[in-house]
């Protein structure tokens, strides 16, 4: 039986939606802006989107979808069905497993964008055939901030949907964050960080690429600006080196995209802050941006598994 899914991945930029069969084959993906509205209509507003998008994709393709799996930004409890914040796009404490299974009138697996995308990652990418990989990781997305996401002893962890915000940990020389804090992370790791503190210094609006090229063009500014963002990143894996013991750290993202050289410096970096600690694999995530729609398909697939024997 060829069943059919709908799937989405909601960023605080935009949506990403599709329709995959029960091959894995995504058949269709539509990706428009996520609507900004005020914090109080956003939780609606958002499921009125995903209910158009869904009706939109199985009218296009013909089928008929048995379940769909609804990924998120922000801080999710995953359990209970509830975005608890989105600093993005504003809505708090929102039930949004149960209201888009009554727009869609379908069952939804419900997740956290960047733990279902890392755990896309490692049952159907990097980790595929890496059992010591799926059992014990981390998988860090460097965008324009950190998101990251802990796989130890086989279990995801959560808890309650504030665990893995690595991007968020304290680091020496880090700034001031949006987040309110100072001395993130992300401030000074991220491939934003990185363009912003370039442009900052010269006046001249780059990315991360841009200034990677400054470097290797002789340029001691952009070499100094990503010597910081290494020693900002080693400076967290080895925390997690001594906390959760990785068998390997996963870098996706725009940041993973700088080639072997910038792995081999990270490598060399974090060497150099460890000694007995077992010292973690650096992989390169291989489903890029498709990573947000697998894990989306695994939670369908998972409903639908459940939907299916409840009904038996």
């Amino acid at each position: 039986m060829n069943e059919h899914f709908l799937l989405f991945d909601v960023g605080g930029t935009d949506i990403k939606a599709g329709l995959a069969n029960s091959n894995g084959e995504v058949l269709q993906v539509l990706r428009e802006p996520t609507h900004k509205v005020a914090p109080e209509n956003a939780a609606t507003v958002l499921v009125a989107q995903l209910e158009q998008l869904g009706r939109r994709l199985q009218e296009d393709t013909g089928a008929t979808a048995s379940s769909a799996g609804l990924i998120v930004c922000g801080l999710v409890d995953s359990e209970e069905g509830i975005g608890i914040f989105s600093a993005n796009l504003g809505w708090r404490n929102a039930p949004l497993k149960s209201m888009t299974s009554q727009a869609l009138g379908l069952p939804v697996g419900f997740g956290h964008d960047v733990s279902l995308a890392a755990r896309a990652e490692l049952e159907l990418g990097s980790g595929a055939k890496d059992e010591a990989l799926r059992r014990n990781a981390v998988v860090m997305i460097i965008g324009t901030g950190i998101a990251s996401a802990l796989m130890v002893d086989g279990r995801l962890i959560s808890a309650g949907g504030y665990a893995g915000e690595l991007g968020h940990s304290q680091v020496p020389g880090g700034f001031d964050c949006a987040c309110g804090a100072t001395g993130c992370l992300e401030t000074v790791g991220s491939a934003g960080a990185i363009a912003k503190r370039y442009g900052d210094k010269t006046g001249v609006s780059v990315g991360a690429k841009e200034v990677f090229a400054a470097r290797a063009a002789g340029d001691e500014l952009a070499a100094g600006i990503i010597n910081d963002a290494v020693e900002a990143l080693t400076f967290t894996m080895a925390q997690l080196c001594s906390s959760v013991a990785p068998e390997g750290i996963v870098l996706g993202g725009g940041l993973a995209q700088a080639g072997p050289g910038f792995f081999a410096e990270l490598e060399k970096s974090l060497r150099r802050r460890l000694s007995f600690h077992r010292m973690p694999r650096l992989i390169s995530a291989h489903l890029g941006a498709d990573a947000g729609l697998q894990g989306a398909l695994i939670l369908a697939r998972e409903v639908n598994q459940a939907s299916a024997g409840q009904a038996s």
